[in-house]
């Protein structure tokens, strides 16, 4: 099947949509279709790419301080002074990542829309969406600051709590970025409506997010015991060349599932508005995407 836009996608047949051993390899067509997309469009990489360095550079920034100042701060939650400064940490790299995927997101929409948008547009449209980003990165480094400090008081216990905890509001803003973006609306109303849009259209299955981390989490292992097997040919040589290059291999997986992500959020909320199926994605693996759970669904009061 060809798309009107020019992606190519060859669709399986689905016997039976809510088996198991289906819903798997739905979740690996679907990697494979976001592959493509990226493929057709690698400037996406730019995104994260730009993301991560500035990352970097706010890392260095807060941190190389620390160790010039012998410790005098510190990014932990037992002061006033570390408190403020790990939360204008995160707002800093929470405002980074979001100004990014906004410009990210922004340009695989145009895309599925026919349209043709560059970077330099992408990161236009970002800009123009600065004080909702902000607010956006207000609440996430409040909510990041608050489980860091469950998790420094509550120790193993408090590291489960917030994992799972950090894990369900993942779940309940992932359209935060697209409704605000494409509808205009504020980033309180967009956390209601993203909540909104999970509960119809998500369910539990999550498929898309599930199956790229999956992926790439598998090949950063494959490659780290290649590198780890080094250590046995004794030659230190070999080994620090093959560290090195798992370092940069990382770095580009991480690139590239951002990317990904980017992706899989734009066509599912599309979709989940539009109900078109953009090109590139097969209706039956999206439909998949979206099935609605009955045994288990979250409700405000479960967060």
């Amino acid at each position: 099947m060809v798309s009107s836009i020019g992606w190519q996608y060859s669709s399986p047949t689905v016997a039976n949509p809510d088996g198991m051993f289906e819903r798997i390899r739905r979740s690996i067509d679907l990697v494979r279709a976001s592959w493509r997309i990226l493929m057709s469009e690698k400037k996406l990489l730019v995104f994260p790419l730009l993301s991560g360095i500035i990352t970097l550079f706010v890392i260095a920034t807060f941190i190389l301080p620390l160790i010039f100042t012998g410790g005098a701060f510190s990014l932990a939650t037992n002061s006033i002074e570390g408190i403020i400064l790990l939360f204008l940490f995160y707002l800093v790299t929470s405002f980074v990542v979001i100004f990014f995927n906004v410009g990210l997101i922004s340009c695989v929409y145009a895309r599925l829309e026919g349209k043709e948008m560059t970077i330099g547009e992408g990161l236009h449209a970002a800009s123009r969406n600065f004080q909702a980003i902000l607010v956006w990165a207000v609440i996430s480094a409040t909510v990041g600051l608050v489980l860091r400090m469950i998790e420094d008081r509550a120790g193993a216990a408090g590291g489960i709590a917030t994992a799972l905890v950090g894990g369900a509001w993942s779940l309940v803003t992932f359209f935060v970025v697209p409704v605000f973006v494409f509808e205009g609306k504020g980033v309180v109303d967009a956390i209601r409506e993203s909540w909104t849009l999970f509960r119809k259209t998500w369910g539990e299955s999550v498929v898309g997010t599930v199956s790229i981390t999956f992926v790439f989490v598998a090949i950063g292992i494959i490659a780290f015991i290649l590198v780890f097997a080094t250590l046995f040919l004794g030659n230190l040589i070999v080994f620090i060349s093959a560290l090195a290059l798992f370092i940069l291999f990382i770095a580009i997986l991480a690139i590239m599932a951002s990317a990904m992500q980017g992706i899989f959020i734009a066509v599912l909320y599309r979709y989940a508005r539009t109900g078109d199926v953009p090109g590139g994605f097969d209706p039956t693996l999206l439909s998949g995407a979206f099935t609605q759970s009955q045994s288990l669904q979250f409700r405000p009061g479960n967060i």
